[in-house]
């Protein structure tokens, strides 16, 4: 680092500089079935340079990958290039991220094993769950993650951070005498906790089983259905982003400080706040690739906008302290509701498993999309669906939208269980 910032500082036309540096460590794990095939150990440098031009009363930017092989004449012509590069842009000037040295360790159980020994582990949480007589886990990787985050800049940022994490990828299989249905799996997490690993991929062995014997709906037209948490969270982050700094900049948002986006609301008030870590989540971050301390911001509270949030770019943009700005927020928590499973669980409904993804288009008031697998619930009766599709107008659906009174999280979200739409077009 101390020879590549030589280099960058001897550069003409360098007015700012930035370095991102991520160092990752693995152990990972490869089956064939349950056949063990390889054990693999990886280290690897990513590392990025972000040069900062004056161009009149404009500011330029460009980056550039550094790669251990390079020479110093190679990254200082990089450089040099990067500069020229940087000097065709003219946006709006604005500082980089101040501050000093600061250390931080996102907190994970997984920095308490051997690493292989915790990927073993692992897999034979998975494996348990390769219970029943016509499913099986055609094939399984295991990764045992160490990430060390560094971003440095001309203004005296020095932050580093060392975090852990834990990927599973596995196809679930279901095989009969007409056909095998596959499914594919990844799994996340930065706590290991085997009979939560058991308990996941066990639901996918059951949701492999279910498409096999899905039917299509009996009859079409309006359901309540509910959405698990992967969809609620696309929905949430769509609508979150048009809050960012950058979409209000350039004046991509519907939604203004104050306006209520569920008026008339006879359903549960929606609350929700960007943070920049949640336990558990390998999102979870104490500052963004500029370098800013990432600050938790309450953005819509009781259904209405509260405030908005962003990078250190864009806030300045829009007049913001630096003080004030949140940096750029990947985590969010959304508030529980009032609705028990009791509440439901008699009402028949359609209980989404997967989509192809949720399609959310607020300029046009639209809410839907395919959904893959579903569950349509009858009284006591539960039968798989597949090949239909539900829409509905957005303002309609957050209007009378209720959560579940329990929260659970998954990857960049913490939040209710499930979420129930009350009225929605399933054909």
């Amino acid at each position: 680092m101390k020879e590549l910032l030589n280099i960058i500082k001897s550069v003409e036309g360098v007015d700012a500089y930035k370095i991102v540096e991520v160092r990752t460590i693995s152990k990972e794990l490869f089956f064939v079935g349950r056949k063990l095939e390889t054990i693999r150990s990886t280290s690897v440098v990513d590392k990025s340079v972000s040069v900062y031009a004056k161009n009149g009363d404009g500011m330029g930017d460009s980056t550039f990958a550094v790669y251990q092989s390079m020479t110093d004449e190679a990254i200082r012509e990089k450089t040099k290039q990067a500069v020229e590069r940087a000097k065709l842009i003219r946006n709006k000037p604005y500082s980089l991220a101040e501050g000093g040295e600061e250390k931080y360790e996102i907190e994970s159980n997984i920095k308490d094993f051997d690493f292989e020994t915790l990927a073993f582990k692992i897999a034979d949480a998975v494996f348990k769950a390769d219970s029943y007589k016509n499913g099986s886990i055609n094939a399984l990787e295991i990764f045992v993650y160490q990430e060390n985050k560094r971003v440095v800049n001309s203004e005296g940022v020095d932050k580093s951070q060392t975090s852990y994490r834990a990927m599973i990828e596995a196809i679930p299989t279901w095989t009969t005498e007409k056909e095998s249905v596959e499914l594919y799996e990844q799994y996340n997490f930065t706590d290991f906790n085997a009979d939560e690993i058991t308990a996941e991929i066990d639901g996918k062995m059951k949701e492999v089983r279910d498409r096999e014997f899905a039917v299509k709906l009996a009859k079409t037209g309006n359901y309540v259905v509910t959405l698990r948490p992967q969809e609620t969270c696309e929905l949430i982050k769509e609508l979150t982003y048009g809050l960012s700094y950058g979409a209000v900049y350039a004046r991509a948002n519907i939604f203004k400080l104050g306006d209520d986006m569920q008026e008339g609301s006879t359903g549960d008030k929606l609350g929700v706040t960007m943070r920049g870590k949640l336990k558990g989540s390998r999102y979870s971050s104490a500052f963004d690739g500029d370098g800013v301390t990432l600050k938790d911001v309450r953005v819509i509270d009781g259904g209405k906008v509260a405030n908005y949030y962003g990078d250190n770019r864009f806030g300045q943009y829009l007049g913001k302290a630096k003080e004030e700005i949140s940096g750029s927020l990947a985590c969010v928590e959304v508030d529980t509701g009032s609705v028990k499973y009791d509440d439901i669980k008699n009402t028949p409904r359609v209980e989404v498993v997967s989509m192809s993804g949720i399609q959310v288009d607020i300029y046009n008031d639209y809410i839907g999309g395919e959904i893959r697998l579903a569950y349509y619930h009858e009284g006591d009766k539960v039968t798989p669906i597949t090949g239909v599709s539900m829409s509905g107008r957005l303002s309609e659906v957050l209007k009378k939208v209720r959560f579940s009174d329990s929260s659970v999280i998954r990857e960049e979200y913490k939040g209710p269980k499930f979420t129930v739409f009350e009225e929605m077009n399933v054909i």
